[in-house]
């Protein structure tokens, strides 16, 4: 007991992050560079690219470049990175993904609009970049997987012979009980999508809960799931260990989220947040603070 209490101790103090603390650290464009040059080259820049040995370098005053002692090239930290061709502050970047990681529901481009005084369609683009660096392939490890999907968006309408056509846009959760999530968009929930997915993210062998669906009716098949089903249509939602209830309650963080923050969102950038969710659903128990997580992806990423 002890032990949990002091791990959980930990993770506060590590994700209490604060305005002041960040502020402090990165108070201007050449504290944000030098955070990202030292990400790139941990402990300097110390080889040439053009010499091809070990030089040391300078920061160019007045660009985003360090040049080497003796011939002078110069290597930019921001090439390749989401910064790079970009006119806006870095520590407005910086200060864009401090608050897109200091809430669980988001924060919309336009509260960025008011807070920094940049235009709208900068913030919103600055948004999709930080957001690109979210997206990312894995796969679950857990033993016990819970497959759900969901509906968002779009409203019923109405077709030829006033035959009504869903339009909304269909998404498939794959949850780690007390783990990790994977959130897809889908284009249907055929039998053939749904198990394409499973076999995609799920390891042979694991133990997959899934409601009554008939389209998860041959899940078990060819790769040794154990397929384990809570029957929602009798209104039971729980039985023992056999529930759906970790990814269903992440979908209540997306619509809340998104309906509070965002309103809505097209079918087109969906992906998009849920990856954004998804991230940080993922990383809740990773004791450091989920601005340095995000921070961290702008290196890994770098072309």
């Amino acid at each position: 007991m002890g032990d949990i209490q002091g791990r959980n101790n930990i993770l506060n103090q590590a994700q209490k992050y604060t305005l002041v603390q960040f502020n402090a650290e990165f108070p201007d464009d050449d504290a944000c560079l030098e955070c990202i040059k030292e990400q790139r080259w941990p402990g300097g820049i110390t080889t040439c690219d053009k010499c091809k040995v070990e030089r040391k370098h300078h920061r160019v005053h007045g660009r985003t470049a360090y040049a080497c002692d003796y011939c002078g090239h110069h290597i930019y930290p921001l090439a390749g990175t989401i910064f790079e061709k970009s006119t806006t502050s870095l520590k407005l970047w910086f200060h864009a993904m401090f608050q897109m990681g200091s809430t669980k529901c988001g924060i919309s481009a336009k509260q960025i609009q008011r807070e920094t005084g940049v235009t709208y369609k900068t913030a919103w683009r600055m948004f999709r970049q930080i957001r690109s660096l979210m997206g990312e392939e894995l796969s679950l490890e857990g033993s016990t997987v819970e497959v759900d999907e969901t509906y968002y968006g779009g409203v019923q309408k109405y077709g030829a012979g006033r035959r009504p056509r869903d339009n909304k846009t269909i998404v498939m959760g794959l949850a780690e009980r007390k783990g990790r999530i994977v959130a897809r968009t889908i284009p249907d929930t055929t039998a053939k999508t749904l198990k394409g997915k499973i076999h995609e993210y799920v390891l042979p062998g694991s133990t997959i809960y899934t409601d009554e669906a008939p389209s998860y009716n041959t899940v078990g098949e060819k790769r040794r799931y154990t397929h384990r089903r809570i029957k929602h249509a009798a209104r039971v939602y729980v039985m023992g260990d056999v529930h759906t209830n970790t990814v269903e309650g992440f979908w209540s963080l997306i619509k809340r989220g998104i309906g509070g923050v965002y309103h809505s969102v097209s079918a087109k950038f969906l992906q998009e947040y849920l990856n954004e969710y998804a991230f940080r659903y993922n990383r809740r128990n990773v004791p450091a603070p989920m601005f340095k997580q995000i921070l961290e992806k702008v290196s890994e990423k770098a072309e």
